[in-house]
């Protein structure tokens, strides 16, 4: 099989950062619909479906785009050698503008609004202490993968990893830019208001210089 072309990839990486975010908040506006007012059943609903719909996706687009759907991802690889730096700014155009068009997908399927303005609140210093933690944990759990050669795990490792966070932080565990900023364009249960946004991503980049600290720490003399 020949290389992708960059144009494949971000074809690729589009789709997939698209149609997650068309699970992620169309999964939040069911499961808030059937849960009847039941937080605790919507979450667990929108978690699942986010995770089952993340396996499915690194499947499907990993071998074209890695299936990062993340810019913590491709900065993550960027800064350890796996991924080539003249296509970051590519990869993380494509995927603001996926993520966006992924919730107008969402909105319209559930005869919605398109364009929205989240109205829910998700700020304070535990949410922020949560999105650092989340994005150390995901971005640790892909260089670790990398580097001792279970890769092929990461279709696994990485969805459940997010399914965990939705319930181990009181953020449910966003741990994605391009996620965090579309999120704000939907007042449903995925939302979070645009005034919080900065607050998140700049926990997720200190989450994302985390992780890469702790990758450096752990490598071993053969991994260097």
């Amino acid at each position: 099989m020949t290389r992708p072309s960059l144009f494949q990839a971000l074809i690729a990486e589009g789709i997939g950062t698209a149609l997650l975010l068309a699970v992620i908040v169309g999964s939040g506006i069911m499961a808030w619909q059937l849960a009847g007012g039941n937080g605790a059943v919507a979450l667990l609903a929108n978690a699942i479906a986010t995770g089952g719909a993340l396996v499915a996706l690194i499947h499907m687009f990993g071998p074209l785009s890695g299936a990062h759907f993340n810019p913590a991802v491709t900065l993550a690889l960027a800064a350890t050698g796996y991924f080539p730096r003249s296509r970051v700014a590519a990869y993380l155009a494509v995927q603001a503008v996926a993520a966006v068009s992924g919730v107008l997908l969402a909105h319209g399927m559930f005869n919605q609004t398109l364009v929205q303005v989240s109205a829910t609140v998700r700020t304070g210093p535990g949410q922020w202490l949560s999105e650092a933690v989340a994005t150390l944990v995901l971005v640790t759990i892909i260089l670790r993968a990398l580097r001792s050669g279970t890769a092929a795990a990461l279709s696994y490792a990485v969805p459940l990893a997010v399914m965990a966070g939705y319930w181990y932080t009181a953020s449910t565990g966003f741990t994605n830019p391009a996620v965090t900023l579309a999120r704000s364009l939907t007042d449903s249960f995925a939302g979070i208001r645009p005034l919080d946004v900065p607050g998140f991503i700049l926990a997720q980049a200190a989450g994302l210089i985390a992780g890469l600290a702790l990758d450096r720490a752990l490598r071993s003399t053969k991994e260097m």
